[in-house]
């Protein structure tokens, strides 16, 4: 589903109108907290402009427990955020609660768990305590990990 950063605006630039009437947000207020012209909001909302990744980032993280953002990224938007942001690079996660709704198991050794989300389809390495050592939308980024000396 999400290869790459326009398809993600592009999935935010759909539902930025959606996730303003889920907060009974006015176009001034929702304008206001995203650090947008109210023009602005009106030009995206009627598909004549983009959010861009910035806002997109921003909409994510401000709206992180919108139902709407849940439900098209299977999760998280910001897991999405931060596979998008760190593809190629190792950040230090903290413990997720290992996957209960959005993610199915792919590949499992000693030490760690490969997931893929159902809706976004991306990827992620986790050790057996569900902390995230990874993130990725190419298995084959995680899998060197994931078959180190530790993982073996």
């Amino acid at each position: 589903m999400f290869v790459d950063r326009l398809a993600f605006i592009s999935l935010c630039d759909a539902r930025v109108k959606l996730v303003r009437t889920e907060y009974g947000f006015t176009q001034e207020k929702m304008a206001a907290v995203l650090g947008i012209s109210k023009k602005t909001l009106v030009e995206i909302e009627k598909g004549r402009k983009s959010l861009g990744w910035t806002t997109c980032v921003a909409l994510c993280s401000i709206f992180g427990e919108s139902d709407i953002l849940s439900d098209a990224f299977g999760g998280k938007a910001t897991d999405v955020v931060l596979a998008l942001s760190f593809e190629g690079e190792q950040p230090h996660y903290t413990k997720t609660l290992g996957g209960k709704v959005w993610w199915l198991d792919v590949e499992k050794n000693e030490v760690f768990i490969i997931q893929q989300n159902i809706i976004s389809q991306h990827y992620r390495l986790l050790t057996k305590d569900h902390r995230r050592v990874a993130s990725s939308f190419k298995l084959e980024d995680l899998l060197p990990l994931f078959n180190s000396e530790q993982g073996s």
